[in-house]
């Protein structure tokens, strides 16, 4: 499992236990789930609180919003569609990266371990700090690029094209929600944040190079000839085994770094 990003010399400990199920509750579940709070100068902490599984629904995020909304509403956390659309609840989830909207109980092994994402600052208790990485993909421009007239009504692309984006699947890079469990599974991109763009943006990078319609790709090929920014990756393929989504972004940047050398001849 990654570690993630502490506050300086600190170190997790312990924290409360708390019965939150009947005593006749035929369906018990303990949930460990990291504690910090940035306002007290108290270390991080593991809190365990064992709740009724009749209480609510399949899902760990269920499991969370029950916590918050009737045993502790002091626990933070970010969520908002509860579909696997928005990405907001991503954080670690008994050992990997993943939506907690999406991730079942049942596929738990005994106690569920929740903690933030890996390798990030933390805000509060199971809040990352996203800061950095949406900055890193506003560099990367996600928008079309045209110098043509703007026709009078939408840029229209075939069929074929649109497939290149939204996959035969669904599962084509424009199918990237950010949830950021893929950068921040990938050993190369804990080594070197500060100038490896790391798999999320370069797979939304690889989107706008796929798009037929966008007459900027020298531009953004030049944006990633860097030797951090696209080739700190060594294919380790933590990225497309941590995808909440099923998408391969070790792929897509893989397909970025032939057409560089396309370009090079």
């Amino acid at each position: 499992m990654a570690q993630f990003t502490l506050p300086q010399n600190s170190k997790v400990k312990p924290g409360r236990k708390v019965e939150a199920a009947a005593k006749d509750a035929k369906r018990k579940q303990t949930f460990k789930i990291y504690r910090w709070n940035p306002d007290t100068d108290e270390n991080p902490r593991m809190d365990e609180f064992t709740v009724d599984r009749s209480k609510f629904g399949p899902m760990v995020l269920d499991a969370l919003i029950h916590i918050k909304n009737d045993v502790d509403s002091s626990l933070t956390f970010r969520r908002s569609c509860r579909e696997g659309i928005c990405g907001s609840c991503a954080m670690n989830i008994d050992g990997q990266n993943t939506l907690a909207c999406l991730k079942p109980i049942d596929e738990c092994s005994g106690d569920v371990k929740i903690t933030p994402l890996p390798h990030l600052p933390v805000v509060k208790d199971l809040v990352p700090d996203q800061t950095h990485l949406i900055a890193q993909y506003q560099t990367i421009e996600p928008w079309l690029k045209a110098d043509t007239p703007a026709p009078t009504r939408e840029r229209l692309q075939s069929p074929e094209d649109a497939e290149k984006l939204n996959g035969a699947d669904g599962k084509g890079p424009a199918a990237c929600i950010l949830c950021f469990c893929c950068s921040t599974s990938c050993p190369s991109y804990w080594w070197n944040p500060e100038k490896f763009f790391g798999p999320a943006v370069l797979l939304n990078a690889w989107r706008w190079l796929n798009d037929s319609r966008d007459e900027g790709t020298g531009e953004r090929l030049d944006q990633l000839e860097d030797p951090f920014r696209l080739y700190r990756c060594h294919t380790i393929m933590n990225c497309t085994h941590a995808c909440p989504k099923g998408l391969n972004p070790a792929r897509a940047i893989g397909e970025i770094k032939k057409m560089m050398a396309a370009r090079k001849g």
